[in-house]
């Protein structure tokens, strides 16, 4: 199938300078401290409008917590000046919850670092969608079922919201056309035993609303969550969905079947032994401000460099926090204490292949 945005993979090889630059200076921390990450993922409020059986974040409890915009908006000036060139809105919450995200992504569009938005898009309205469509790159809507009755079971909320989902997916496709912007309108869903029936739904409807992909992704067992009951599924017997859900493809839909990642589910040793993406090429701010190195150990503190409510990005990014998680990461941790399938999975097999390469790499 059709990945144009290589969602089943990775886009690091399209930042050359950067990778250079941690191959030379990664292993001493007086260069690699000024290595500054790509990517970030925030979560700009704890709360949430739903509790999806499969929320990976269960064990943050929802709290009713938030970024202090002013000081948010000033650590992103700083991020952008430093190298900082995507965030993602996401977290331990609904994103679209936090008031003041539309005046926060203007101010990302104008300091030049591009936005993203990953939403179950309840909260879109008239007078939030349009900030959200004209800034950001892409909005990622989790819609995990193809009908309202198995979405209110799925994302435990009333069966209305699916209604209101599909006619916000409506808004931000005529609003994209009617103003000319940009921005790349997606779904995901999240392929369970309660849901697969629907996948094929689903799509159709999506397509027939005009949205650009549907992205169909097994689940992740989170390290700390206290859902486990989808941590054995076996996705061999959810591979033929592939070949009905391809027929739907055109030059304006794809569906994004993740059968990588779900056939990196079946392998029984990872191809690499060591995470490089962190410290380095990515980042996540939580709710309450603490910059993390890695989302998969949110809540454990070897992972927490300091707080953008209590010191600048820079003085976090450099500063002794992050200096012993370099040193943890490099002499302790065992790959075997992550998260299969993590974010920068791919990632970390493209960053081992360049520090471990195969024999013959020069004849090009």
């Amino acid at each position: 199938m059709s990945d144009i945005y290589n969602i089943d993979s990775h886009k690091l090889n399209y930042h050359p300078e950067r990778v250079a630059e941690w191959l030379k200076e990664h292993e001493t921390w007086e260069k690699a401290k000024s290595i500054y990450p790509i990517y970030m993922e925030v979560s700009p409020i704890g709360i949430c409008n739903h509790r999806c059986i499969f929320c990976a974040l269960d064990y943050m409890e929802y709290r009713n917590r938030s970024l202090d915009k002013d000081i948010f908006r000033e650590r992103l000036t700083e991020m952008a000046r430093l190298g900082v060139k995507s965030i993602m809105f996401a977290g331990e919450g609904e994103p679209t919850l936090w008031k003041p995200l539309p005046e926060i992504l203007d101010h990302c569009t104008e300091v030049g670092i591009d936005t993203a938005l990953t939403t179950n898009m309840v909260p879109f309205t008239e007078k939030n969608i349009d900030a959200f469509v004209r800034n950001c790159s892409w909005i990622k809507t989790s819609i995990n079922a193809g009908t309202a009755e198995t979405y209110s079971k799925v994302h435990r909320t009333k069966a209305e919201d699916f209604d209101r989902v599909m006619e916000n997916f409506r808004t931000c496709v005529e609003k994209r056309a009617g103003k000319g912007y940009s921005c790349t309108i997606g779904a995901q869903m999240v392929l369970l035993p309660e849901n697969a029936h629907e996948a094929v739904t689903l799509a159709e409807k999506l397509k027939g609303i005009g949205v650009d992909y549907l992205v169909i992704k097994p689940y992740s067992q989170h390290l700390f969550s206290i859902t486990r009951k989808y941590e054995s599924t076996d996705y061999r017997s959810y591979l033929e969905l592939e070949k009905q859900l391809k027929t739907l493809n055109s030059d304006k839909f794809n569906v994004v079947f993740r059968i990588r990642t779900m056939s990196k589910l079946f392998e029984t040793e990872r191809t690499y032994e060591r995470c490089y993406a962190t410290p380095f090429f990515w980042g996540y701010i939580m709710s309450d401000g603490c910059v993390y190195g890695c989302s998969a150990f949110l809540g454990d503190d070897k992972f927490n460099y300091g707080n953008i409510h209590d010191k600048t990005f820079k003085d976090i990014w450099e500063g002794e926090k992050r200096k012993a998680n370099f040193e943890y990461i490099r002499n302790e941790m065992s790959i075997e204490e992550c998260r299969k399938n993590c974010r920068m999975d791919e990632v970390n097999r493209y960053l081992w292949k360049l520090k471990h390469p195969d024999r013959h790499v020069n004849f090009i």
